[in-house]
């Protein structure tokens, strides 16, 4: 039984996670020739503040990046 996770930063529409989730467990039943019903798919949604790049986090490089903008 294939078990896929998956890790986003949080803030995405419930329904875009959804058709992701979905898209995973159909490309893996194609791809591994596994039933549908054996796959396991999950996401877990990281808050912005818990996802680094290096030294800084997300939301310290959105912050910047907005502030470049003005």
């Amino acid at each position: 039984m294939p078990i896929i996770h998956i890790s986003i930063i949080e803030g995405r529409d419930a329904n875009a996670v959804k058709a992701c989730l979905k898209a995973i467990a159909r490309s893996v039943h194609e791809t591994l020739h596994v039933p549908l019903e054996s796959i396991r798919v999950y996401a877990n949604e990281v808050p912005s503040t818990h996802w680094a790049i290096g030294e800084r986090t997300k939301d310290e490089l959105n912050t910047a990046a907005l502030e470049s903008v003005k």
